[in-house]
């Protein structure tokens, strides 16, 4: 995955280093997705295929037709972020991330166009989710021109789950709720958790920002509107 895309296809079917732990319902959606880019589609087009064929009614747009590959390196040398997280349970000690591809890639039409309405950002990784996308030509202007509200990953300097904590720190970020908002320069809002006594120079929403359930995503939704009013 780190050596292009002629590794990635013999990896697809040889089962050589194999460490995603999904099932056949998953890999067969991998395995259409990269059968449908190998006959000539483009990455867009293959997800709505995929979109379709769930029977989603919402628009789903990856960021870019052109590859861009997450790669942390380590102390043990570069690997693919899944390769890291998933493979090596975030073990080797981090240095630094690149987002391989990104210089050459471009956001397409459909997502800069998208990017002219409201935005929400969920409690995602600074880093490994956002950071590729703002790295995109273009992407963090387009933020700075539309409201945006952002959801803290963290609780104050706890994160909620995953490495995200590591990895900022290793960028060089302050691995906290301050620091998720000094990496949004472009937020008009939050939304933190209630424990979350977190000042920062924008307006913030509380509630529980826990997701277990169906309620506890539509009491952050709510929480989410709000924000939306007050950054619009």
């Amino acid at each position: 995955q780190t050596a292009g895309r002629r590794i990635a296809r013999w990896r697809r079917f040889s089962g050589v280093a194999e460490f995603m732990h999904i099932g056949d319902r998953d890999r067969a959606v991998h395995v259409t997705r990269t059968g449908l880019i190998d006959e000539g589609a483009t990455l867009t087009e293959a997800t709505a295929r995929l979109a379709d064929a769930f029977g989603l009614t919402v628009d789903l747009l990856p960021m870019s037709d052109d590859p861009v590959a997450t790669i942390v390196h380590t102390d043990e040398g570069p690997m693919h972020f899944q390769e890291f997280w998933v493979a090596r349970g975030g073990d080797p000690e981090i240095e630094r991330v690149e987002f391989r591809g990104a210089e050459d890639a471009a956001a397409t039409t459909p997502v800069m166009d998208a990017l002219d309405t409201p935005v929400v950002i969920g409690p995602s990784n600074p880093i490994t989710s956002l950071g590729p996308m703002l790295a995109l030509d273009g992407v963090a202007a387009a933020l700075a021109e539309t409201p945006v509200v952002a959801v803290s990953p963290f609780v104050e300097d706890r994160v909620f789950s995953g490495p995200a904590d590591h990895l900022m720190a290793a960028e060089g970020r302050d691995p906290s709720t301050a620091g998720v908002a000094a990496a949004y320069d472009f937020a008009d809002a939050f939304v933190l958790d209630e424990a979350d006594g977190t000042d920062l120079d924008r307006p913030v929403v509380r509630t529980d920002t826990a997701i277990d359930d169906a309620e506890d995503a539509a009491r952050v939704a709510r929480a989410v509107r709000d924000a939306l009013e007050v950054a619009s």
